[in-house]
């Protein structure tokens, strides 16, 4: 397994590693830089693959514990070795499933909850026949409800769960969100220009806050056939919004 493996700098003297099955892309960034987290908060990422939502929070005043979770177990030793070879941060691998969390798990006592979840669900299209992108791209083992009732039961009052997905799964996540009492306060919409349709959403949920959504501005990542100066920071400074 360690042969298919390959270490990527991401700055900061902070390395990921990656496989055909446990990969990142653009979202990941996005949502990490959507997620404004902060020094004091302990976090935890549902789903976190090769690690790279929070292995990308050691750049820029990294939280002060991290729990990256996730069901398979190549995923987890790929962050374990990521973690070695990144000045050991303050992040603690989990083997879990989320419907179920783990045994020592701190309820009710997270600051955030961060989720790049399978974009489509399980039965739909074509379902890739490595079974570990299968899980990491379709509803295998968890449905926006189980995301959102997951992330409840972790975070404290006022706590905060951010998602991304594509704009057509929206209405499942908002509905799951305040079913689980976590209402959504903070919505932007990611396009590849200022011409082109969204094809992701961000979206953040608040716990036992009152109604009140707040639209933000599109996120656009080219203009005139370049990354926009918003879509550049994502990759060079990090998560610029840390403690906004």
């Amino acid at each position: 397994m360690e042969d298919a493996m390959h270490r990527e700098p991401i700055g900061g003297g902070i390395f990921v590693y990656t496989s055909q099955e446990h990969r990142f892309g653009t979202d990941a960034f996005l949502l990490t830089h959507f997620s404004r987290y902060r020094e004091k908060d302990v976090v935890c990422e549902f789903g976190t693959g090769c690690g790279i939502i929070p292995l990308l929070m050691q750049k820029h005043r990294p939280p002060k514990q991290i729990y990256a979770l996730d069901i398979q177990e190549q995923a987890i030793a790929q962050l374990q070795k990521g973690i070695a070879d990144s000045g050991q941060p303050a992040i603690t691998p989990v083997l879990a499933d989320l419907r179920e969390l783990w045994t020592e798990a701190p309820l009710g006592q997270l600051d955030l909850v961060l989720c790049n979840p399978p974009y489509q669900p399980c039965g739909s299209g074509y379902e890739c026949g490595l079974e570990a992108q299968r899980i990491a791209r379709h509803g295998v083992f968890c449905t926006p409800e189980d995301v959102c009732t997951a992330a409840a039961k972790l975070l404290k009052f006022g706590g905060r769960v951010c998602v991304c997905g594509r704009p057509e799964r929206l209405p499942d996540y908002i509905c799951a969100m305040r079913a689980a009492g976590t209402e959504p306060k903070r919505l932007r919409f990611v396009s590849k220009t200022a011409a082109d349709m969204p094809w992701l959403f961000l979206l953040e949920g608040k716990k036992g806050a009152k109604p009140f959504l707040q639209m933000e501005k599109p996120f656009i990542m080219y203009e005139n056939g370049a990354l926009t100066k918003e879509a550049d920071a994502l990759y060079t400074n990090g998560s610029e919004e840390a403690d906004a």
